[in-house]
Order: C-alpha cells, then sequence, then structure tokens
C-alpha cells in the first residue's frame, strides 16, 4: 500500500507521491528559543518524529529540516529582562531543548538551521519580493502586500475581504494594508541588527522559514509540518512569500498536529496552566508520553491530566511486564512435543498478521492509534501463548513469542516504544515509585517476611492486615507458584 496523508491545503487525503522516488524532504517548523519547552512543543516534536521514523522504516531516504528561531521580540524581552544578550538567551535554550528532546528519545533531523545563520539569505529573498512588486518599504521597514498575492488564504480558507472587514487596524502608516505582513524590521535603540539595503534592522518572524526550508529542501518541498496554530498567519505567509518568489508551489503537502488541552482548558500563561517537559519527565517515563500522545490520532485535540497519563502508564507497564514475560520464557529449553498446541492458529495468524495491519494503519495518515490498538491485540494473544506454554515451550510457541518480540522491536521503534531492556524498564519504575511513596526496597522485603511468616503460622488475620497496610501505601502484593511478588500500584 502507499501512504495517504491528510493534506490541509486541500482538506483531503491524498496518495504521497514524493518529488524525487523513495526521498522525502520534509520541514517542521521549530521553536523560539526564549523558554523551556512544554507539553504542546512535546506533542509536536513526538508526532512529526513519529512520521520521520515512518518513513524511513519504510525504506525511504529522508532529509528532515527543524529550525530554531534564534532572533525575535520575545527573545529581546527576556535578554532585557535577565539583563544578558540575545545570542546568550538563543544559547541557553537551546541547549535546554537539546536536553528535553533527548530525553524525549526523538531522532536527530538531518539539519537544525538558525535564522541568524541564514541573514544573508532572507536579504536575498526580500530583494527578489521587492524587484517582483510583492513587497515594498514602509518607512524603514519592509511589507509583503498581500492583495499583490492572489491565492493568498489558500491554506487557512481564509478570504481576504472577510479578513479585511474584521481586522482590528492597528495606527501604522507605513502599511498599505493592515494585514500586510513585515518581512524585515528597522532595528529600535539597543537591539540586535545586521546590514542591509534598507538600512539596520532584522527579518520577520515569516521570511526565515521559507529561507531555510529552500535552502536546505529546494524550492518545492515534499512535507511541511507544525501545530495547527501556525496555519494562520505564520504557513499562510509562508506560502504567499515563497510561491511569490519562486512562481513554484512551495510545499505538496502540509501536515498539522492538533492542541494540547490541560484538564479539558486551553493551555495559556494567563491560566497559569502551562507545563513545561521538565516538570513532566520528572515524573513520568518518556514512553510513557509517548504512548499517551500516539494513543490519539495526530489531528486530534488531547487533553492533559493526571489519570490520562496515569492510564498510560499502567498500559506501558503491562507492555513491559509481557516482554519480560517472553524473554524469560524464550531462556528455557524447548520441549519435545510433536503436537501443535490446541488453539495456536488463532495465536499464530494475529502474530503473522500483525505487521501487515500496523503498516495499513500507518499509511492511513499515519493512524498511531489504530496501531496501538494492534499492538494491544498482539499483547493479548502473546499473553495467551505464555499460558499454554507454562514453562515448557513447544517449536511452534517459541517461534511465536520470538516473532512477536521482534514485532515490539521493530514496529515499536516507529513509535520509540518498547525501546527499554524488559527488566532494566522494571527496576527502574520500582524505584521511581518507592522514592514516590518515601518507602525502600528493604521495609517492603521486610514486611513480606513477616506477611510470609503470618501465613505460616495460619495467622490469616494478620497476613491480610499486611497486604492491606501495604495496598494503603501503595504497593500491591502478588502470590505466585514462586513466591510473594510486589509491584508499585
Amino acid at each position: 500500500m502507499t501512504i495517504r496523508i491528510l493534506n490541509t491545503l486541500t482538506g483531503k487525503k491524498e496518495e504521497f507521491v514524493p518529488l524525487h522516488e523513495k526521498k522525502v524532504g520534509m520541514y517542521v517548523c521549530g521553536v523560539t528559543v526564549y523558554d523551556l519547552c512544554h507539553i504542546g512543543h512535546a506533542r509536536s516534536a513526538i508526532v512529526f518524529d513519529t512520521i520521520y521514523r515512518y518513513f524511513r522504516y519504510r525504506g525511504y531516504d529522508v532529509i528532515f529540516v527543524r529550525n530554531f528561531t534564534d532572533i525575535d521580540d520575545k527573545i529581546i524581552k527576556r535578554a532585557n529582562e535577565e539583563g544578558a544578550d540575545c545570542n546568550t538567551i538563543a544559547e541557553k535554550y537551546i541547549h535546554e531543548f537539546n536536553m528535553d528532546m533527548g530525553r524525549l528519545r526523538l531522532e536527530k533531523p538531518s539539519f537544525e538551521p538558525r535564522a541568524t545563520e541564514h541573514i544573508s539569505e532572507m536579504i536575498l529573498l526580500i530583494s527578489t519580493l521587492i524587484q517582483k512588486g510583492f513587497a515594498y518599504q514602509g518607512g524603514r521597514d519592509i511589507f509583503f502586500s498581500i492583495e499583490k498575492f492572489k491565492d493568498y488564504g489558500k491554506l487557512s480558507k481564509r478570504n481576504l475581504e472577510d479578513m479585511q472587514a474584521g481586522a482590528r487596524v492597528d495606527i501604522d502608516e507605513k502599511k498599505e494594508n493592515p494585514l500586510d505582513f513585515a518581512l524585515w524590521k528597522a532595528s529600535k535603540p539597543g537591539e540586535p541588527f545586521w546590514e542591509s539595503p534598507w538600512g539596520k534592522g532584522r527579518p520577520g518572524w515569516h521570511i526565515e522559514c521559507s529561507v531555510m526550508s529552500q535552502k536546505y529542501l529546494g524550492e518545492t518541498l515534499d512535507i511541511h509540518g507544525g501545530g495547527r496554530d501556525l496555519i494562520f498567519p505564520h504557513h499562510e505567509n509562508e506560502i504567499a512569500q515563497s510561491e511569490a518568489a519562486t512562481g513554484k508551489p512551495f510545499v505538496r503537502y502540509w501536515i498539522h498536529n492538533g492542541f494540547v488541552n490541560i484538564n479539558k482548558e486551553k493551555m495559556s500563561k494567563s491560566l497559569g496552566n502551562i507545563l513545561t517537559i521538565k516538570e513532566i519527565l520528572k515524573d513520568w517515563h518518556p514512553e510513557t508520553l509517548r504512548l499517551f500522545f500516539l494513543s490519539h490520532h495526530y489531528r486530534s485535540p488531547v487533553d492533559y491530566s493526571e489519570e490520562s497519563l496515569v492510564e498510560a502508564k499502567s498500559g506501558l507497564d503491562r507492555f513491559y511486564m509481557t516482554l519480560n514475560a517472553i524473554a524469560e520464557e524464550l531462556k528455557k529449553p524447548l520441549s519435545r512435543k510433536e503436537a501443535e498446541p490446541p488453539g495456536i492458529q488463532n495465536y499464530r495468524h494475529v502474530v503473522d498478521s500483525f505487521q501487515a495491519r500496523f503498516e495499513e494503519a500507518m499509511d492511513d495518515d499515519f493512524n498511531t492509534a489504530q496501531a496501538l490498538g494492534y499492538f494491544y491485540d498482539l499483547q493479548r494473544n502473546l499473553n495467551g501463548l505464555l499460558d499454554i506454554s507454562k514453562g515448557n515451550p513447544s517449536p511452534e510457541t517459541h517461534s511465536l513469542l520470538k516473532q512477536g518480540l521482534d514485532h515490539f522491536t521493530q514496529q515499536g521503534w516507529v513509535f520509540g516504544l518498547f525501546q527499554e531492556n524488559p527488566e532494566h524498564y522494571r527496576d527502574h519504575e520500582k524505584k521511581e515509585g518507592l522514592k514516590k511513596l518515601n518507602l525502600t526496597e528493604e521495609e517492603i522485603l521486610q514486611t513480606i517476611v513477616e506477611r510470609n511468616l503470618a501465613r505460616k503460622e495460619k495467622n490469616y488475620k494478620r497476613a491480610d492486615e499486611i497486604r492491606n497496610d501495604l495496598l494503603s501505601k501503595g504497593i500491591v502484593l502478588e502470590d505466585t507458584p514462586k513466591g510473594t511478588i510486589w509491584k508499585v500500584k
């Protein structure tokens, strides 16, 4: 099957046909580096990391470009607040960004250009727009004339007349139209600046992405992505200035991920509900966050809450329990049974068909939610195989368990999931859970010894009291043929 993408530009699901066979040029808008990254940035990063991985999994040669905006009004404001220069602020938050993305286990893009490294190319593009009559000088600033670009609004599906009628008209006599946007801004006293044909200044926000994307990917890109909040005006303006300059289509497929709400409220600084990636990863394993986001289609809005991450962690724990049990089962010697275990044909069908079902879901506009459903189905069936194997695996069950484990490793890589050693995952999560509960493993093991002694003496009331006391503290006991095991609730 071929990959199909819901193209924001056309509003239709289209077959993906790259400009060059088996090659993909993908540009995703990065962050403005003036503050720590929040959960909205995490979602976009995970979405496009997954798309990047999936194209590579499917055998495409991918050039993935994600930029840094390292000069901007917000950066200048933060620099003034902290009594630092803009470059120091940018370097600080680029470092923090890289730390966050590393902890989220994102694949590194092919290129991560910075706006300030491409000022000369921006000046050249602005000059081209002026020469072609799409841009004009207003005072010491340069503006793009949206009325000169007849297709303005085609991405956001906005009508120019309606936009003009509903526009809040700021008093700016330099603009011919209040909706015209800045390509170049004259510098104010104390601000960073670069020399240009129009005097000292710096680029507008929109021009930088047109320049950086085309420098690394050419005048027409296969894919351009970002959050839904960037459709207008940022991506709309990118289209206008790029296509006005080159006369060619700027992007073939536009992909936009949905918003993140916090406890059913829009995330905003005014509500004080901004959650940084650092805050979240203090308490949650990075794969828990990835599983949470990928359980929703990338275009859908997502409501983040503590309960939703508890649910995601519970699911991830169960996955790793199954993976650990399979790894242990595969270490055991094979039985000499010649007959197939009863019901194994059903398990074989699920395991054998998993890769095709996974790819079918992902080919359909990167439907991670459906693909994860197949992972859950695979897990249930592998648990069934473990039950019939019972520590004495036949060649058939051994082969299917090994095949299932390979699926978790190979297809799981696309999602950045199931990549840890299951024993290491279990031990790490236990330690983190105990830290939160302010308990030690030694205390729990001593309590289990006391409970086992009570059971041996047939003092079942005391044994139940000990179990319930541990449960009230967040520790669940489970009696198995090999003894009592414990886990954090």
